[in-house]
């Protein structure tokens, strides 16, 4: 088994962030980055926000980038996705497929997976129409017509992808207003491609070999070639349960340093309670937690969680 100081759950922004901090801090770092370095952002057309990139980065671009980063700075990659964290002693264990590592301390970084709808059809028809990554196809649907379920900055900036290509977009959102940032917002508005459709629930996807409309919680039925999912995130935060405490919606607490209930255990970005979402927010939690594992490992002690923290 290969020991290092600190090892990292995620190979999104906010683990690859981590490792490349603690690699510059002077720590043996190995990043447990699952098949796809970058997370779900590689399926993001541009990334907003982030201090250097004032017209925005594509999330195909980033994160390889930041993984390249971090492995000149020495940072070690473990292709997969890690499925075990327990303890040895006063060491971690991180397990995976390809292999397991010791550590005295490990940040979770692990994100998350988009929320399916859990309807007829959505199953039997992805792949087939049904999609979560408008970047990738986009391009496969010029002229025609979709739909997009979901009212936060995901489902606009993916509505506004599509709407470069297809002939109209119905973005159908449950709520009465968009829960996206006013950037976004008004980005919408002023595509005239989109139709924004409130107080809507989509119940079933029609077509047979292919998707060719959504029927409504109503019954109307909406004609469309593609739906694209984006009704929010679940963390994967499920094969920590027997050893992390986790809130009621399945992410880590921690306290303003990033730190969780146990020493040397530290969460950022979606994964940890009271995220931004963002993907400066993910990057900034990753430095944060590396700089608070950094200090773990120099003087052995684990301050009490503040009276303010999430745990």
């Amino acid at each position: 088994m290969n020991e290092t100081d600190v090892a990292v759950v995620g190979g999104g922004l906010a683990g690859l962030s981590a490792a490349l901090q603690a690699a510059r801090l002077g720590r043996r770092c190995t990043v447990f980055t699952g098949p796809t370095p970058g997370g779900l952002l590689v399926g993001i057309e541009s990334i907003q926000g982030l201090p250097g990139h004032p017209d925005g980065i594509a999330g195909y671009d980033l994160g390889p980038m930041t993984q390249e980063a971090a492995m000149d700075a020495g940072v070690e990659c473990i292709t997969a996705d890690a499925d075990k964290l327990g303890r040895e002693g006063a060491q971690w264990i991180v397990s995976s497929a390809e292999g397991s590592v010791k550590s005295g301390a490990v940040i979770v970084a692990c994100g998350g997976h988009l929320r399916t709808l859990g309807i007829p059809g959505e199953d039997r028809l992805f792949g087939k129409g049904v999609s979560h990554c408008a970047s990738c196809d986009a391009p496969l649907l010029r002229n025609r017509p979709v739909a997009v379920v979901g009212g936060g900055d995901a489902a606009c900036q993916e509505a506004l992808t599509l709407a470069a290509h297809a002939s109209e977009v119905h973005l159908l959102v449950r709520g009465s207003a968009l829960r996206a940032q006013k950037f976004w917002r008004d980005r919408v508005a002023a595509q005239r491609k989109i139709a924004v459709r409130y107080g809507v629930t989509v119940g079933e996807v029609v077509g047979d070999s292919a998707v060719t409309a959504v029927r409504l919680a109503g019954g109307q039925q909406v004609p469309v070639d593609a739906l694209f999912v984006y009704a929010g995130l679940v963390p994967n935060t499920a094969f920590l349960a027997a050893t992390v405490q986790l809130d009621a919606g399945g992410f880590i607490g921690v306290d303003a340093a990033m730190r969780a209930s146990a020493p040397g255990l530290l969460g950022a970005g979606y994964a940890r309670a009271g995220g931004s979402g963002q993907a400066a927010g993910a990057a900034a939690d990753g430095i944060a937690a590396a700089f608070s594992a950094h200090q773990y490992l120099e003087s052995g002690r684990w301050p009490a969680p503040a009276a303010s923290s999430n745990l």
